[in-house]
This record gives C-alpha cells, structure tokens and sequence, in this order.
C-alpha cells in the first residue's frame, strides 16, 4: 500500500480506524483467509472482522496507530475489552448459526505512520 493511500496525520480517529479495518481485510485475504463480516453490530457492540481460515472462526480486533506515544496498537486491547470480544462472538455464532465451530481470537495491529509504509503485525491467538 502506498503512504498516498494513507489517512492524513490529522485525519478523524474513524476515518483512521475505517482505513486500518480496510487495511487489515485485505491482508487477511492476501494470505488465505475469507472475511465473512465487517464491522458487525448488535446491541452489545461491534466485531471489526470475522474471516475463517477454512480451520476455525477468526475474531479478529484491528487497532490503528499513526505513532507509538500512547504504546502499540495491540495494547490497547484490554483484558475487558478481549472479554467484551469473546461475548460479541458468540453472539455472532448464534446468529449466524454456526455455535460449535473452533474459533479464535487475534489482533491486527498497525502502526501507519505519515511518509511511511504502514506496519500491518497480525498476533494470532492474542486472547
């Protein structure tokens, strides 16, 4: 992805995280997996994506950064918020009836620093 393709250094936090999700389905897709959701929303919430890697279900939580002063993308998911994810989940199990399948729960961080090729770093089985 070229740095033009990047939001700007000021650009609204949504129209960041917007760009990361985009930035992080593609990946998955680029390395096999298949995005069954985006953005999914119920009452409690919302899951980013939702892939499968022919395998299992895969939860995946995008976190976008444009630096490094408030710590990584990844730590930004806390041990509450990984809880709210976990519940958010099966929620989308049993909506899309798919309750017993294996799942898993990873994280895509990226780091996109202005004039600079972004960093995409997917934690599998983060939580």
């Amino acid at each position: 992805m070229s740095t033009a393709e990047q939001p700007s250094a000021g650009a609204p936090h949504i129209e960041l995280g917007r760009w990361g999700e985009d930035l992080a389905a593609r990946h998955l897709e680029k390395t096999g997996y298949v995005v069954l959701s985006r953005n999914w929303r119920c009452r409690d919430g919302e899951l980013d994506l939702v892939a499968t890697d022919k395998k299992r279900l895969v939860f995946c939580e995008v976190k976008t950064r444009t630096g490094l002063g408030f710590g990584s993308p990844a730590e930004a998911v806390t041990p509450a918020k990984a809880d709210r994810i976990r519940r958010l989940a099966h929620q989308w199990q049993r909506a899309f009836m798919l309750r017993w399948c294996p799942v898993r729960y990873d994280i895509i961080a990226i780091v996109a620093r202005p004039g600079s090729r972004p960093q995409v770093r997917h934690i599998k089985a983060a939580f």
